[in-house]
C-alpha cells in the first residue's frame, strides 16, 4: 500500500537542511519531514552544511550539536556572522547548560534526541511562525529621540544605528510594542512568541529580553524601555502616552 503525502501538506513548501553525522538519523528526519510537505537537504559536518547554508538558503536548519571536527556550537557560531537562518539544535544532552549555550549562540530552540516526529514537526512549524510575523502598517515606530523600530527591516535603529533583530527578538519586541503600557505575563509571551507548547519553558522569555536589553538599552542593567514585574511578566514603557503628555 502506497502511503500518500495529505494534500494540504503542500502549504509548507519549505526547505529544511538536516545537519547530523549520522546517516540513520538523517534518514529518519528525511522521511517524516518529507510526509510532512517540506523539501529535504542535508549535510554530515559543519562545513558542509556552512556551504549548503550559504548556497541553496534553505528556510530552517536542524543542527546536530555532537559531530567530529566542527561541533554544532561552533558551527552556529560561524553561520551566524552571515545568516540568520532559523536554526534548532538537536543535541543528545539534557542538560540545561547545553540548551542555554545553544541560546545564547544564537539558535532558535533544541529538541533533545530522542525525539519522535510530532515534537519535531511542532518544533519547526513554531519556529517557522516566529519567523512570519507580519508587520504594523506604521513601517518606521519612533519610540522616543533615541529609539525607533523599523519593522519593514526588522531592525531597531538606536542613535541612528541600525542593529538587526534575530526572528525571534523581533517576534518578543513586537508583542511588548503591541501591548505598550501594559503588563504581559510570562505564560502570555511564550504563547504568542514560541507557541502554545512552550508554556512550561520560562527561561526562554528571560533570555531573549536580556537580548534585546543589550540591543535597545543605554543600561541593560537599569532598563527604561522593557521594564520586569517581578513574577509576573514584562511591560514595554507606555510611550504613546508620553508623546501625548509631551
Amino acid at each position: 500500500m502506497v502511503s500518500k503525502t495529505p494534500k494540504s501538506k503542500p502549504r509548507e513548501n519549505k526547505t529544511i537542511l538536516v545537519v547530523d553525522d549520522e546517516p540513520r538519523m538523517i534518514g529518519f528526519i528525511r522521511m517524516n519531514l518529507e510526509l510532512e510537505g517540506y523539501q529535504v537537504i542535508e549535510a554530515h559536518n559543519g562545513l558542509e552544511a556552512l556551504e549548503a547554508i550559504r548556497t541553496k538558503l534553505p528556510d530552517l536548519v536542524l543542527l546536530d550539536v555532537m559531530m567530529p571536527e566542527l561541533d554544532g556550537f561552533e558551527t552556529l557560531r560561524m553561520l551566524r556572522e552571515f545568516s540568520d537562518v532559523p536554526v534548532i539544535m538537536l543535541t543528545a544532552k539534557g542538560e540545561e547548560n547545553d540548551k542555554v549555550y545553544g541560546l545564547e549562540l544564537g539558535a532558535d530552540d533544541y529538541v533533545t534526541k530522542p525525539f519522535g516526529p510530532r515534537e519535531l514537526s511542532s518544533r519547526i512549524k513554531a519556529v517557522l511562525r516566529r519567523v512570519q510575523t507580519p508587520s504594523p502598517e506604521e513601517a518606521i515606530l519612533k519610540i522616543d529621540d533615541r529609539l525607533s523600530v523599523d519593522f519593514n527591516r526588522r531592525e531597531v535603529i538606536v542613535e541612528g544605528k541600525r542593529i538587526k533583530l534575530r526572528p525571534t527578538e523581533y517576534r518578543l519586541l513586537y508583542h511588548l510594542i503591541e501591548n505598550a503600557g501594559w503588563t504581559v505575563p510570562h505564560d502570555q509571551l511564550l504563547q504568542k512568541v514560541w507557541g502554545y507548547e512552550y508554556r512550561d519553558e520560562a527561561h526562554y522569555v528571560r533570555l531573549y529580553v536580556n537580548y534585546l536589553r543589550e540591543k535597545i538599552e543605554e543600561d541593560p542593567s537599569n532598563p527604561r524601555y522593557i521594564l520586569t514585574e517581578r513574577g509576573v511578566g514584562y511591560r514595554f514603557v507606555d510611550f504613546r502616552n508620553k508623546e501625548h503628555e509631551g
